[in-house]
């Protein structure tokens, strides 16, 4: 099982980037998918996630109205476009996947799977 992040990168304050996260190995629509980041110094914190289904999607209050996750099952992937992004939002955004029927998708404990991360540098 892998997943891999792409789409990181340098941009300004108030400009946009769209993370993708492609998996292997097995069938990603049947797994709840998530978006955390980690800072320097910082723990790594939750973004966003979409349920198997697609019927949750969550988003954590810093990002929300800004960043907009979505998955596409024919490809495997999910993505995390972010817009109006600040400097606050710089780190190393990971996408994790869970195949398990409980839990809380905000809780980095509950995913399986990770990915290996993408450097996300906003200057100001």
């Amino acid at each position: 099982v892998q997943l891999v992040e792409s789409g990181g990168g340098l941009v300004q304050a108030g400009g946009s980037l769209r993370l993708s996260c492609a998996g292997s190995g097995r069938t990603f629509s049947s797994a709840n998918m998530g978006w955390f980041r980690q800072a320097p110094g910082e723990e790594r914190e939750f973004v966003s996630a979409v349920s198997r289904r697609g019927g949750t999607i969550d988003y954590a209050d810093s990002v929300k109205g800004r960043f907009t996750i979505s998955r596409d099952i024919t490809k495997n992937t999910i993505y995390l476009q972010m817009n109006s992004l600040k400097p606050e939002d710089t780190a190393v955004y990971y996408c994790a996947a869970d195949f398990g029927y409980s839990g809380d998708l905000r809780s980095a404990t509950k995913y399986e799977y990770w990915g290996q991360g993408t450097q996300v540098t906003v200057s100001s």
